[in-house]
């Protein structure tokens, strides 16, 4: 006899607590394999395909494409067992199967993700009961939130949410969340929850009309229509990054024009070798940690609670990547230790998993440093964003041909904007520009970078 399993969407690791379903890759009905990719998400670091640890016929779905499910919530349900039994199987109702059997019985390969595995934290393995059906969000949830905010406390349990940008939200508009009813499985509280009763509150009741009286006419100050994007996936990443550097880094920017003429001497002389190309961008790349071999109080992070500035020992750089999803920041690991040919070929295979939604969570987190290129947009300055908990940002214009004084004459150039934004609290002025100057140096003189090899 067939047996029914649940398999609920795993922990994807570096605390990922939610992910949208972008594409289903199996129907009702189909028969998969054990460790097939069944489900394509995107979480706020990154597009997995989820592997099912389950080989079986396919029963139900639980979420159209576009939802987004926190972790602990079924995916899908897969019928194992004989061929015969297997087959009858896949026409069982969605909701009688998915209460059969949970997720923590049956055979399984035991792998869901390569690096993270199928355990999950005991407060997100809950079984299913018999009779429970999987919950469905109504188009009612938009009314009932603004009642939600009134309800009266619950006991000092704990409050079922698993979020912590859930969390923040709440504390941050001074939102009770003993006070609110969640939509999630097992009553579990989402950002939407939180979402709809904070729109609530801000959204004027209408004013009572009698039958007899006049619709009251528009206002010329009435607010203006618009159209409303959710912040979530790679996009919602971004802003709460960038909310938290503003909010929490007292940052300061300093810039500097360079000539990069012999820089870009340089790289044609290496190119011409025959050997593998190497790419603006490593070149700038080994600068950096050059000078941050040099000035080691950028190559660090804050602990506000220790009260302590931390110098990290390896340089893990962070490089901006825009892509159709969005900008994301890969990260070349012991950037320190690699040479312009090492760092051109780990740059150009990041850069390649960023524009098809194939980097890992892993390979998007853990920089020490970040080096933004925004002279591809054709702008020469900025002011970079620090990516937050990092010290420092270094962004570089367009190379573009400008008049220069050269020798003592007049002279057409290829010259450079370099704008670094540094966290104040792990050094002053006087170290900043010593790092940006020296940057500047290698660039104009990039025979200044044999001192220190």
């Amino acid at each position: 006899m067939a047996q029914v399993l649940e398999f609920k969407l795993p922990d994807l690791g570096e605390g990922l607590t939610e992910a949208e379903i972008v594409r289903w890759l199996v129907q009702v009905g189909d028969v998969v394999a054990i460790d097939q990719p069944v489900v394509e998400v995107e979480t706020a670091k990154a597009m997995v395909e989820v592997p099912c640890p389950y080989g079986g016929v396919v029963t139900a779905r639980f979420g159209e494409e576009g939802t987004e499910l926190p972790v602990g919530s079924p995916l899908l349900t897969v019928a194992v067992g004989a061929p015969s039994s297997v087959s009858a199987a896949s026409s069982v109702p969605a909701a009688s199967s998915a209460s059969s059997v949970s997720s923590d019985e049956g055979e399984s390969s035991g792998n869901v993700l390569v690096g993270y595995g199928t355990s999950a934290a005991p407060a997100r393995r809950r079984r299913v009961r018999p009779g429970q059906a999987a919950p469905v969000v109504t188009s009612s949830a938009a009314a009932a939130a603004a009642t939600r905010v009134a309800a009266p406390e619950r006991s000092d349990g704990p409050v079922p949410v698993i979020s912590p940008l859930v969390r923040r939200l709440a504390r941050e508009n001074g939102l009770d969340l003993r006070a609110l009813a969640g939509s999630g499985p097992d009553g579990l509280i989402l950002r939407s929850d939180v979402e709809q009763v904070l729109r609530a509150a801000v959204t004027p009741a209408p004013a009572p009309t009698t039958p007899s009286a006049p619709a009251p006419a528009p206002t010329p100050a009435a607010a203006p229509r618009g159209t409303r994007i959710p912040l979530r996936g790679v996009r919602g990443a971004v802003a709460d990054k960038l909310s938290r550097s503003r909010r929490e880094i007292p940052d300061a920017t300093c810039w500097v024009d360079a000539d990069a003429t012999e820089l870009m001497h340089a790289r044609v002389a290496m190119n011409a070798t025959g050997g593998p190309k190497i790419s603006l961008l490593a070149l700038l790349a080994r600068i950096c940690t050059a000078a941050l071999a040099r000035f080691p109080e950028l190559n660090s992070t804050v602990d506000m609670e220790a009260r302590e500035v931390v110098r990290l020992d390896q340089v893990h750089l962070g490089f901006a990547a825009q892509t159709e999803r969005g900008l994301v920041v890969p990260v070349v690991r012991d950037a320190h230790a690699r040479d312009a040919e090492s760092l051109s070929a780990e740059f150009a295979r990041l850069t390649e998993a960023a524009r098809t939604g194939t980097l890992t969570p892993g390979e998007l987190t853990g920089g020490t440093f970040t080096l933004n290129n925004y002279g591809v947009f054709g702008v020469d300055g900025s002011t970079p964003i620090i990516n937050h908990p990092e010290a420092a940002m270094l962004g570089v214009g367009r190379i573009i041909p400008k008049p220069w004084v050269h020798e003592g004459e007049l002279a057409v150039r290829q010259v450079v904007q370099l704008s670094l934004t540094f966290d104040h609290r792990v050094c002053d002025g006087g170290t900043a520009g010593g790092f940006l100057r020296y940057v500047a140096d290698c660039v104009e003189q990039p025979a200044v970078l044999l001192r220190t090899l």
